[in-house]
């Protein structure tokens, strides 16, 4: 077979590509300048799959991600797996700590590292970029700059690690999905994922729809709400169950919730992480 053409959130030396060796080990790598554009590549045929992140266990879930899920019918999860992540300061080589006039990183990032930022540089200024890799090539050419990013963008870029494990919390993760175009089979250790929408003028449709799911005895491995893009107050539920879409009960359950649903989709079943 081939090597597959693997979009994800480049340039080289973000979490993203961490992520797709781990995913995809022997295919070709392709970057791309944001999370939608590197699923649009996939819609596109120019790629096979694409390698995004969806959740973090400190921010919660990434928006680009999801709204492209909600919106979207043409991609499919396919896979998921769990990175932990270890964020580092870094610097110009040989650049003093107290040099650091602006610190850049992925808003993401930036979040993941409020408390240290906040700790060791409450008056330095911190700048948004579209990732990780692409901080610590604008801090290497920008005097008086800091970048956080992981250990592997300070290798290519040739950064100077200040400080290491800067994340808030040490069992910081992010779960990253495959997208593709492909609902794998069975592997007896799924998990799908789905978003619906039910009448919010009557009491007791989201209770409705939650209990297809426990008196089938099918657990929620997670659930959150979405602001529907409509109107105010109109939301989104998103929720991940055990089970495949074509296990007896988990199907039983998905065409009760869609025959309550003002929206409904299934985002796809796919291998948990681990299995």
């Amino acid at each position: 077979m081939p090597p597959r053409r693997v979009a994800y959130l480049g340039p080289p030396g973000t979490n993203s590509e961490v992520a797709a060796l781990r995913a995809a080990p022997g295919d070709e790598l392709v970057p791309f300048p944001t999370i939608t554009r590197a699923v649009r590549a996939v819609e596109q045929q120019l790629a096979n799959i694409a390698v995004v992140p969806i959740e973090n266990s400190l921010q919660g879930s990434v928006t680009e991600t999801v709204d492209l899920l909600v919106h979207d019918e043409a991609l499919a999860i396919c896979g998921e797996l769990v990175l932990p992540i270890e964020h580092c300061l870094m610097v110009h080589p040989g650049a003093p700590r107290e040099s650091i006039t602006v610190i850049y990183s992925h808003p993401q990032s930036l979040g993941q590292c409020r408390q240290y930022l906040e700790t060791h540089f409450p008056d330095v200024r911190t700048e948004a970029a579209l990732s990780n890799a692409e901080a610590v090539a604008i801090m290497m050419r920008t005097a008086g700059a800091a970048a956080i990013g992981p250990e592997r963008a300070a290798e290519i870029y040739g950064a100077q690690i200040l400080e290491r494990n800067i994340e808030d919390a040490r069992s910081n993760k992010t779960r990253f999905v495959l997208l593709g175009t492909e609902t794998p089979p069975r592997s007896g250790h799924d998990k799908t994922s789905l978003a619906f929408a039910v009448a919010h003028d009557r009491p007791g449709t989201l209770v409705s729809v939650l209990h297809e799911f426990s008196d089938r005895g099918i657990n929620l491995t997670k659930i959150e709400s979405r602001p529907s893009g409509g109107e105010l107050g109109v939301y989104i539920f998103l929720i991940d169950v055990e089970g495949h879409r074509d296990d007896a009960l988990v199907a039983q359950a998905l065409a009760a919730v869609r025959e309550q649903a003002n929206f409904f989709r299934v985002f796809g079943s796919y291998p948990a992480a681990g299995a």
